[in-house]
């Protein structure tokens, strides 16, 4: 919500302050739908022209996410938490049984109770798809600590791609805001005959495409860019988690040690405290008691 916020704020304040100034709004108002077309046309022609689908449906999901934040929540930090604890402790106790919730984790009774994560695709695959290796011995703690770290950066580069084709647009506008303007330039010169007062309407509202081209670029979708960016961030410090536990795992700590060093590398925001933590493996402990 806070991004809407932000958009509110820019809006009121540019065209506030330009009524404020004495400005005559009537000007941009009959300008902007023509300039819109060109500018807005253009630059979402080249954005389709310069990606894939796979890219442009990335980028409409990613706006949605700029303006509802992240996904995980702080409970989706304790959960995860939580489940990592279950796995690591059975697989401790028997490779055999925490196979079979790996193998199925849609039929998981562990998995069954974080909804949420279970529904994750890539938190899924990570965690089942690294304790699957453990099981056939690829165990070595460096090792996979290098796997986990690669993917989680093959991962990351790919939840980007919204937001790096949403900066590319931003960078595009200014020129395009431009070229509108010069078409406007173009209009007016086969006007030349008219009146002082009409050519001077004229030359203002071919102005209004410079004046949008880089009010879009720099007042609204560079910033959308960088809000995506920054969420996609945070969103990727949750997969973190997962390879903080099974790493910790490897380096043969207990898994409620394992936890707590997962538990101190969750954003200080969305961070369970210690006792919050307890709480929940010890209902744990007493349920599989």
């Amino acid at each position: 919500m806070t991004s809407v916020v932000g958009i509110a704020i820019t809006l009121a304040m540019v065209f506030g302050g330009y009524v404020f100034a004495g400005g005559n709004l009537a000007i941009i108002l009959h300008s902007l739908p023509h300039e819109l077309i060109i500018i807005g046309g253009a630059a979402v022609g080249a954005f389709v022209v310069g990606n894939d689908m796979t890219v442009i449906k990335h980028t409409i999901v990613d706006i949605g996410k700029a303006i509802k934040g992240p996904k995980w929540k702080r409970q989706d930090y304790s959960d995860v938490l939580s489940l990592m604890f279950e796995l690591l402790r059975l697989a401790r106790e028997s490779a055999v049984r925490v196979e079979g919730h790996i193998e199925n984790p849609t039929e998981s009774t562990i998995f069954s109770r974080y909804p949420r994560i279970a529904a994750d695709k890539d938190a899924v695959e990570l965690i089942c798809d690294t304790i699957r290796s453990i099981l056939m011995n690829f165990n070595n703690p460096h090792q996979v600590e290098e796997l986990l770290e690669k993917q989680l950066e093959g991962m990351h580069h790919d939840s980007m791609h919204g937001a790096h084709a949403l900066q590319k647009m931003a960078d595009g506008l200014p020129a395009l805001g431009i070229v509108a303007a010069v078409l406007g330039v173009i209009k007016t010169m086969a006007s030349i005959d008219k009146p002082p007062e009409i050519l001077g309407q004229m030359i203002g509202g071919a102005l209004v495409g410079t004046f949008l081209g880089v009010f879009l670029a720099y007042g609204l979708v560079g910033p959308l860019s960088e809000k995506i960016a920054a969420v996609q961030g945070q969103d990727q410090r949750f997969y973190s988690l997962i390879r903080e536990t099974i790493v910790a795992s490897l380096h043969m700590h207990e898994p409620q040690m394992c936890v707590e060093v997962a538990r101190r590398n969750v954003p200080k925001k969305d961070r369970p405290t210690f006792s919050e933590v307890e709480e929940s493996l010890k209902s744990l402990k007493k349920e599989a008691a």
